[in-house]
């Protein structure tokens, strides 16, 4: 009984390191993939840069750490997940690798060319993460073809199904909004006026992406099963829709910082929809239900579990306010020109 509860904790805290990494980690790809939009000049394009720059790589932290909890608490799932998903997991680390790169070199090299060349790879390496984030958990939604062994009975190129390019096109585009409010709110001027009117029109896109993955979610995936059986659930939809209609408003009302609350507010409650929807499976099979990995055949041992609370209850909090204390130091003023941070 213990294990089981241990075992449930983890599942909540596996989910909420990939929701937040999401919500974190979202608005600086989409800040990234709307560079071409709102800099039209190498200058305006590096506000885009230090809208980021202090930001970008801790946000990433949280995708590291949401592997290494899968590794940790669910062994199994990330056996067969990293090896099943593998080509798409790789090619998200090469972007983000790359989008790296480009923000660290970009201004190595006083050249039209050279700045060039890093912002075209600064762009696609923010745009292609989110497009893979989506189709990877749009297939674990739909279960991925896996038999009993854990074998995956396909290819990366199975994995480019309608439901996994609809998951991909709705993360890029919920990027794009929470990146867009998040360069309103950073920046001042033009910059800000693009990204608030960028930010209305990927709102529409975003909104009627969502009602038709969550539509045909109710096709092709049981994620609503969960919903049937407790209503309370509808909370976490509930969100992404309040928060979601809140963007457009508080845009039109200058009210930037309102309106980035609200588009991550709206991923968070879209990211609970998902892994509510899945619990207790971790990696669903579309083969036989049997086949699935769940929380119960996948996890550590109690033991184990047990220890990775007590570290995580002292160093989740301790990570939580130093990501506040970021955000409030470097976040506090906008970003006019003078004293800009150069990227």
């Amino acid at each position: 009984m213990a294990g089981n509860i241990y075992q449930v904790i983890w599942f909540v805290l596996w989910a909420v390191l990939w929701i937040v990494y999401f919500a974190l980690d979202g608005f600086d790809l989409g800040a990234g993939s709307l560079l071409y939009f709102l800099g039209r000049s190498p200058e305006e394009r590096a506000k885009v840069y230090s809208a980021i720059g202090p930001f970008w790589d801790g946000n990433e932290v949280w995708l590291i750490t949401a592997g290494g909890a899968t590794f940790a608490a669910f062994p199994k799932t990330y056996a067969v997940m990293f090896s099943t998903l593998y080509s798409a997991l790789l090619l998200l680390l090469f972007t983000l690798i790359l989008r790296g790169v480009a923000v660290e070199y970009r201004n190595k090299y006083e050249s039209p060319v050279w700045r060039g060349l890093w912002d075209l790879v600064f762009f696609l390496n923010s745009l292609l993460p989110g497009l893979l984030l989506g189709v990877a958990f749009a297939n674990m939604y739909k279960g991925l073809p896996i038999d009993a062994n854990g074998i995956l009975h396909g290819s990366f190129f199975s994995l480019l199904n309608p439901y996994g390019l609809l998951g991909g096109a709705l993360f890029v585009f919920w990027f794009a909004v929470h990146g867009a409010t998040w360069m309103a709110f950073r920046t001042s001027g033009q910059i800000a006026e693009r990204a608030e009117n960028l930010g209305k029109i990927f709102w529409a896109i975003a909104m009627l992406l969502l009602i038709v993955f969550w539509i045909v979610s109710a096709i092709v995936t049981d994620l609503w099963g969960n919903y049937e059986k407790y209503p309370i659930l509808f909370v976490f939809p509930g969100i992404a829709l309040v928060a979601g209609f809140l963007i457009p408003y508080f845009l039109s009302k200058k009210s930037y910082f309102k309106a980035w609350v609200c588009s991550g507010l709206s991923i968070i409650g879209f990211g609970a929809w998902g892994f509510a929807g899945l619990f207790p499976r971790t990696l669903p099979s579309s083969i036989n239900p049997e086949y699935s990995l769940t929380i119960y055949n996948s996890s550590s041992s109690p033991l184990t579990l047990k220890i990775m609370v007590a570290v995580a209850v002292i160093f989740v909090p301790i990570v939580l306010l130093y990501t506040f204390w970021a955000y409030k130091l470097f976040a506090s003023e906008k970003l006019n020109g003078a004293g800009d941070i150069e990227y």
